[in-house]
């Protein structure tokens, strides 16, 4: 099945984010150069209710989209599914979008070849849409723009409880995630030790409550997404931002199967006027190389600091850093290729 790709790197999957990119950029480069209303919160102690599955409609090539119902986010949610093949009991794996949370044209299954790839594969591929700047985390109260966020509530309790029961899942889950989730994988493995078996990052900044990691956070939460993230973690002083710092936590990863890559952010053989999502477009590969180039140089600045952390800390995890490559899907392409063998042993063990 052919995949139609608009817009080639995460942070600019639409044209419209083309601005909130570039501001992305600016602190991205501060980064490289540093690191050389009246809401109240909702507190409940109940236990939490069950997603239920409202909808289904099912695709040509073996997809079905899901529409569920989460009791902890209020509303309805969509939900992409490539089931495993053959029969019997299958493990899950977890594919999270970028900061645009698939919106535009920006998410695995419209920029990747995962349908191909999963189709002879004993695995449920799930893809939760939606989350967009959100970090998928439980925000402290509601935002005036980005509305009610329980995604790790959603993404670690009910999504898996709902997908195990319709989807025959074993119970064994491996999670991965691009740009903003590829930080938010590893949150969601601190809020659910026990869910994952295998964690992947690509492109991710694992540094979140230094005075750096948070103004990238608040680039993408309040640059990108229009939102507040007084409302999400709360002043910069406040406990959770280093509680969903993966960098500071690097211990509770042990004994997970950890794949994290990053490319350099020099131009690579993805990056020409001929490239995958460019297509002759100068505007796209200007953008990609221009923008994509100082985030991805940023990220792999991070992700350096988490490999010299998790050797520290004896830590075992795979890390690929690359020569070449931007901060754009084809590369995220084929670090999924890379982690799958991995995430498959971890699966079956």
């Amino acid at each position: 099945m052919g995949v139609t790709r608009v817009g080639n790197y995460e942070a600019g999957a639409a044209a419209s984010h083309t601005v909130a990119a570039r501001g992305f950029a600016a602190v991205a480069a501060t980064a490289c150069i540093a690191l050389a209303g009246l809401l109240v919160p909702v507190i409940s102690s109940a236990a939490p209710l069950s997603a239920r599955i409202v909808a289904e409609h099912v695709r040509p090539g073996h997809e079905i989209d899901l529409t569920v119902r989460s009791p902890a986010m209020h509303k309805s949610l969509s939900v992409k599914v490539i089931p495993a093949s053959g029969g019997g009991p299958a493990p899950t794996l977890y594919l999270l979008n970028g900061a645009a949370g698939g919106e535009g044209g920006s998410s695995w299954f419209d920029q990747t070849d995962i349908r191909s790839f999963f189709a002879d594969e004993h695995v449920n591929v799930v893809v939760p849409m939606g989350g967009a700047a959100s970090y998928f985390t439980d925000w402290k109260r509601p935002d005036p723009t980005l509305g009610y966020q329980k995604w790790s509530t959603f993404l670690t309790d009910e999504l898996p409880r709902a997908i195990d029961a319709r989807f025959d899942g074993n119970g064994r889950n491996a999670i991965a995630g691009i740009s903003m989730a590829g930080t938010s994988v590893f949150q969601l493995s601190l809020h659910a030790p026990k869910l994952y078996r295998a964690i992947g990052s690509f492109s991710g900044c694992a540094q979140t409550s230094d005075p750096v990691g948070q103004a990238v956070v608040r680039m993408v939460v309040e640059g990108r997404g229009g939102g507040n993230t007084l409302n999400m973690w709360g002043p910069s002083t406040d406990p959770s931002w280093r509680d969903n710092d993966p960098y500071l936590h690097v211990d509770r990863f042990r004994g997970k199967s950890v794949y994290i890559s990053n490319g350099s952010g020099t131009p690579g053989r993805y990056d020409t006027i001929n490239g995958p999502g460019i297509d002759g477009n100068g505007g796209k590969l200007f953008d990609q190389i221009a923008v994509g180039a100082v985030i991805e140089t940023a990220t792999g600045e991070c992700t350096r600091n988490l490999q010299r952390r998790m050797r520290e800390m004896g830590v075992d995890a795979t890390f690929h850093l690359y020569d070449g490559g931007t901060h754009a899907w084809p590369y995220w392409q084929d670090e999924l290729h890379r982690a799958w063998p991995q995430f498959r042993r971890a699966l079956a063990a």
